[in-house]
């Protein structure tokens, strides 16, 4: 089993690279793969809205100078997902948000591979707004499908200084949890899916209230 972590920080050895080892840590003594995507330092543009995916059923984005692609295709192939950003100004890291605006949309609009794999979010913060963070995170993970495991807190672990997380003891705890839940549900869940049939695919109902 693998899991996709991805880390939407600028730095690729900063406290968000920190706080997914500490997770992955955990993966690994379970004997799941881990790989770092590393987006947070890519060039990435934001979603054009022109809705060629959604013709096109590729699913690749029609931008293509870019990582994002490569990196749905990895999505697709693995069996959990990490989704971590640090917090600057009260919310996801900017490229990071990019990111994930393009490539869950194609994932979605192209059959929704996601669904029913295993997914969270973490988020490393000086001070505050690293709920919000996480909250905007989990809803890529929602809205996929995607089953989500927990800990016994928010999904944040504080520090400024690159390895800080390190010494917030309770956020270290927070994360090490995160990560042996994580390797349950997902080993639970594969173990669910040969058993039990899974629920019928919906398509999608869109609505809009201006007529």
């Amino acid at each position: 089993m693998k899991v996709i972590a991805i880390n939407g920080s600028p730095r690729a050895n900063g406290n968000t690279r920190a706080a997914i080892d500490i997770m992955a840590e955990e993966l690994i003594k379970e004997g799941i793969e881990v790989e770092v995507l590393h987006v947070g330092n890519k060039k990435i543009r934001g979603c054009l809205g022109c809705m060629w995916c959604v013709k096109a059923q590729s699913e690749k984005c029609v931008i293509a100078d870019d990582e994002v692609n490569d990196y749905i295709q990895l999505m697709k192939d693995a069996d959990g997902i990490i989704l971590s950003s640090p917090v600057y100004y009260a919310g996801v890291a900017g490229t990071m948000k990019s990111f994930l605006d393009r490539a869950f949309f194609v994932i979605g609009v192209n059959g929704n591979f996601l669904r029913h794999k295993v997914g969270t979010s973490l988020t490393t913060v000086r001070r505050t707004g690293g709920i919000p963070t996480v909250d905007n995170l989990d809803r890529y993970i929602n809205y996929s499908e995607m089953f989500v495991p927990t800990s016994n807190y928010w999904n944040v672990v504080h520090g400024l200084k690159p390895g800080e997380v390190n010494e917030d003891q309770e956020g270290v705890q927070i994360i090490r949890i995160l990560g042996k839940n994580m390797a349950w549900l997902m080993k639970a869940t594969e173990l669910g899916k040969k058993q039990i049939p899974l629920p019928d695919i919906e398509r999608k109902k869109m609505t809009n209230f201006i007529r």
